[in-house]
């Protein structure tokens, strides 16, 4: 059972994967040539053994999932990654009630607290507008799955051009393919970078930050969108001229509210700050422990 495509979530070899019905254009994308997908409705259920199966949408990406398994009368839920903000590209998060809960913490710090998307995304905008008017490109590095495709559905396209790097291109493809409507984008090829030399908005993954393939949209100003941008100093570490907070993680009071909705007796943390939220739980009554995970995240742009 897949949560969602991210490689840390995901991983090929396997015979047969079960996901949510949206997200099996993405899946197949990432996973080996002729991988066996079944998928399921959100909210449908499928019997496995002494198990009822379900998946929740999570808010996270395109076809991102929570798993609810109940077995005997005793509901768990796992959450995979989530964020329980609004985002055009994928369905919302919605909160599962169960008896146990294995939420993800990513960002599981108080000092984590998303502005709201919209005034994120009129800030790049204006970031590219200025720097349009001053001769530069614009390059936001943004995860290529799913941060990138927010990134650019929350781009004013008025503005100029919007060109993508290869990766996020066929990311991108996929997403259309799959019914999101996204604002037009063009591959960055050295062709566009000429043409539209010092208006375009680049969208591409962290690690092409400093690379050669960088070198044909100079004078360029760049960026990086994500949640770890809320800690100062963290824009200087990644080498970027400007970062965004936008994040596609619950922040913490996400993370509370999420705990809190689905009433579990029992907490579970996994991935992130697992000891201060399992701790802040424990001190406010509620039953909590820590969760170890195998893989650590692909890119730590993608959060």
């Amino acid at each position: 059972m897949v949560t969602h495509a991210h490689a840390d979530h995901a991983r090929p070899g396997s015979s047969r994967y079960l996901c949510a019905e949206p997200g099996l254009g993405v899946l197949a994308h990432r996973m080996q040539k002729g991988a066996k997908i079944d998928t399921l409705g959100y909210g449908a259920s499928l019997k496995l053994g002494d198990a009822a199966v379900s998946l929740h949408p999570a808010g996270h990406l395109l076809g991102s999932a929570q798993v609810r398994l109940e077995i005997g009368g005793h509901t768990t839920v796992v959450t995979g990654d989530y964020k329980t903000e609004a985002d055009p590209t994928c369905d919302g998060f919605e909160p599962v009630p169960c008896h146990e809960l294995i939420t993800e913490c990513t960002f599981g710090l108080p000092i984590y607290r998303w502005p709201p998307a919209d005034e994120v995304f009129a800030q790049i905008n204006a970031w590219w507008r200025a720097n349009a008017e001053r001769g530069l490109n614009s390059a936001v590095f943004a995860y290529a799955l799913g941060k990138a495709q927010r990134v650019l559905a929350g781009l004013d396209a008025s503005i100029g051009p919007i060109l993508v790097h290869g990766a996020v291109h066929g990311m991108t493809q996929v997403y259309r393919a799959s019914g999101v409507e996204l604002p037009s984008a063009e591959p960055a090829s050295v062709e566009a970078a000429k043409h539209y030399k010092g208006k375009a908005m680049v969208i591409a993954p962290p690690s092409a930050n400093g690379s050669v393939w960088m070198k044909k949209f100079r004078p360029c100003a760049t960026a990086l969108a994500s949640g770890w941008m809320a800690v100062r100093g963290r824009r200087r570490f990644r080498a970027v001229d400007r970062g965004f907070v936008l994040s596609d993680h619950a922040d913490w009071p996400g993370l509370l509210e999420t705990i809190r909705a689905s009433g579990a007796e029992r907490i579970g943390c996994a991935h992130g700050s697992t000891d201060a939220l399992a701790r802040y739980l424990a001190e406010h009554g509620l039953d909590s422990y820590e969760v170890s995970t195998r893989y650590e995240a692909e890119d730590d742009g993608a959060a």
